[in-house]
């Protein structure tokens, strides 16, 4: 059976499904939540929204008080099941986007939307491959189960409880990253770096210094922040001229503007997502670069230096005194995503990747002594571990044996610095949905899945659930 020619008879049908999820702007909002809604009102409705397709289908479906939602394949009296962990909820659209992020658009062969590689489009084709399978009437000796979960961005606390309650798979595939295999992804740390300046604040009336009033820049731990504000009260007006300078020289964008004796200094960098923070331009770190060439107030130097000397163009944590590496998936990164200082007072957020490897605790121990360095102290920490599974699981040899059988090419086992749900489930992996060589735009602006991509993803979605079921 050629499993990719039955993908293409339903193209049309997949591709308006898949509109219709992308038009749902379920980013997390807990100012509207409720019992029923913990995520927000979007987000449940994408959630019933898969809900409602997958009972017209005909599978098993359950909603778990809005955490997530379950579809089950049951075609098996087997009490066993592989699982596909999907998410439907999305970073927010930052940016200035081409066409707008909720109203999908298909451009040169691209469907253009915010969630389209993350991971609705990923999830409505493999949503599609169990739809087929079912279509089909292929034997399979394990039921299939998809879940939607609702919180991935932003904490997992979806699949966190799933995990509690729920029975784990045989085996199974998050399809939330990049083809081939990711057999091993790196652990995660939250670390909020809190100031601690000991003087109490107050305005500066020199006329050489400037006093720091705020400094702000990034909403989510999982992305390098696109903007950065400062605002600053005093009397030197060369800073507009040397801000246009910088930012020029740099090969920046910003602007300044002023109310009164106040200057806001707004400085846009380059998003991209927390596993990979060398390639975004952090525009927190470049605009405290900039600020710490100015006669700033005491407290407000100390909290923009510790930030341009640990942090400035340094992705591996070496300043921190945290760095490390290993062959299997690579160096230690550090992501300073969330930056707050209000009169004085201040945080910054960080997001560390590091190898299967290292030590949490040892991490933690290194960290706590840089931060003794300085005016700062190391506040809520949580922690993942990494993720790892053995290549010679039969587990791994079937979707090696699907990928390459669906795409003629080598079925190379990778690892990864993102945290997908299956870092969350024993015996589960990350299995696409970009493949090699191609663009991962997720959490940026214009993010997008090629057509054909997603119509071959289905196909190996199809045959990888086949071979998994049947093992």
């Amino acid at each position: 059976m050629n499993f990719y020619e039955e993908v293409l008879k339903r193209k049309d049908d997949l591709l308006s499904d898949l509109v219709n999820l992308l038009k749902i702007e379920s980013t997390k909002d807990l100012d509207g939540a409720t019992k029923e809604m913990p995520m927000g009102e979007n987000i449940a409705q994408a959630l019933s929204f898969m809900i409602k397709l997958s009972n017209q289908e005909g599978f098993k479906t359950k909603n778990n008080e809005g955490f997530y939602g379950v579809a089950e394949y049951v075609n098996s009296l087997s009490e066993e099941h592989i699982a596909i962990l999907c998410h439907i909820d999305v970073v927010p659209a930052t940016g200035q986007w081409t066409s707008p992020p909720f109203e999908p658009e298909i451009r040169n062969g691209r469907l253009y939307a915010r969630g389209a590689i993350d991971d609705k489009g990923p999830t409505m084709a493999a949503f599609y491959a169990m739809k087929l399978l079912k279509e089909l009437q292929l034997p399979l000796k394990r039921n299939v189960r998809i879940i939607f979960g609702t919180d991935e961005e932003s904490g997992m606390s979806c699949l966190k409880k799933y995990s509690e309650i729920e029975n784990h798979p045989i085996a199974g595939f998050a399809p939330d990253a990049t083809f081939p295999i990711i057999h091993a992804e790196k652990g995660q740390i939250h670390a909020k770096c809190m100031f601690d300046g000991e003087e109490s604040w107050e305005i500066g009336h020199s006329e050489k210094n400037l006093t720091l009033l705020s400094f702000n820049a990034g909403e989510r731990a999982n992305m390098v922040p696109e903007t950065a504000t400062a605002i600053l009260t005093g009397n030197n007006h060369t800073i507009v001229n040397k801000f246009n300078t910088y930012i020029e020289n740099n090969k920046l964008k910003g602007h300044v503007t002023t109310e009164k004796e106040k200057l806001t200094l707004h400085l846009k960098g380059v998003a991209a997502h927390s596993m990979v923070p060398f390639k975004g331009i952090n525009a927190a770190l470049a605009l405290a670069h900039f600020l710490c060439t100015l006669p700033l107030d005491e407290k407000g130097n100390a909290f923009l230096s510790f930030i341009d000397q640990l942090f400035y163009e340094d992705y591996y944590g070496n300043k921190l005194k945290i760095n490390h590496t290993d062959e299997i998936t690579g160096p230690l990164t550090v992501n300073p995503a969330i930056f707050n200082y209000e009169k004085g007072d201040g945080y910054v957020h960080l997001n560390i990747r590091y190898p299967v490897t290292a030590k949490f605790e040892s991490i933690k121990e290194n960290l706590n002594h840089t931060l003794n360095n300085y005016d700062f102290f190391l506040g809520e920490i949580r922690n993942k571990n990494p993720h790892h599974v053995d290549k010679e699981r039969p587990m791994i040899k079937a979707l090696q044996q699907a990928y390459e059988e669906e795409t003629k090419e080598e079925p190379t086992l990778l690892s990864s610095g993102g945290n997908t749900y299956a870092s969350l489930l024993p015996n589960c992996v990350a299995f696409g949905a970009v493949f090699p060589g191609k663009e991962m735009t997720a959490h940026q602006k214009d993010e997008y899945i090629e057509v054909e991509d997603l119509l071959k993803a289905t196909s190996i979605y199809m045959k990888a659930i086949y071979y998994l079921a049947n093992i």
